[in-house]
């Protein structure tokens, strides 16, 4: 399980908030956007730039590159060493069971997308994007939704143009990424909240370890196949 400072413990419990108010009957927008938006900065600071022993997805995808010929290959190395992470994560924040779970649900849920976010920047760099521009770390970000990326540009009055990567051409204003970032973190919050029961089903201790991490390793393997299609070798 990855290590958390002060700010990430923050972030956990700005999730755990975030959690809640998903799962009533009416959230709150305003706490699910905060909190989202807090998020999304830990995502984007550790997740893309690295914090101690955290390292950046500059640095995985670097090294990745330094043992393999193809990006192709650095790619498929990128993506089987955070499957690893996450079945591991998975694991340890579930094998409590329900009893554990007020706890170990919102630091899974922080730990997940840190791991998630690296690994598609990651992706991203070693096929030859810039991870620094401020559009492709928003791609980067969307990739996490998945299927509903389109939507979340379309409600911030951006036109989609293909595939994410695209983004980098449009030059889009900050405060408008600042209005996507937060689209996403208030999305994967809020689909959290909603899935809590399905995705932590196995209350048992230990055997609710390994049901968490398949679900975590599944998860990530249809982000790595999403980020694989919206970061192709860059030109």
């Amino acid at each position: 399980m990855l290590g958390f400072g002060k700010n990430d413990k923050d972030a956990i419990a700005d999730t755990k908030t975030a959690l809640e108010a998903a799962k009533g009957p009416r959230a709150d927008d305003g706490v699910l956007g905060n909190a989202g938006t807090r998020v999304v900065e830990r995502l984007l600071d550790a997740g893309i730039d690295g914090r101690g022993p955290f390292d950046s997805a500059a640095k995985i995808a670097a090294d990745a590159l330094r043992k393999h010929d193809r990006a192709d290959g650095a790619v498929d190395a990128i993506i089987k060493e955070h499957t690893m992470l996450a079945a591991g994560g998975g694991f340890v924040t579930s094998m409590g069971g329900f009893i554990t779970m007020p706890v170990s649900l919102p630091a899974n849920v922080l730990e997940f997308y840190l791991v998630a976010t690296r690994m598609v920047a990651a992706i991203a760099k070693a096929r030859g994007y810039d991870i620094n521009q401020p559009e492709i770390r928003s791609a980067v970000l969307l990739t996490l939704v998945g299927a509903d990326a389109d939507d979340l540009l379309k409600k911030a009055g951006v036109v989609a143009t293909g595939r994410l990567s695209n983004l980098a051409a449009q030059r889009l204003p900050g405060p408008v990424l600042m209005v996507v970032n937060k689209a996403v973190g208030f999305r994967l919050l809020s689909t959290a909240g909603k899935g809590v029961l399905s995705r932590f089903g196995k209350g048992v201790p230990v055997v609710g370890g390994f049901v968490g991490a398949g679900l975590d390793v599944y998860l990530l393997r249809r982000i790595a196949d999403h980020a694989r299609q919206e970061f192709p070798a860059a030109r």
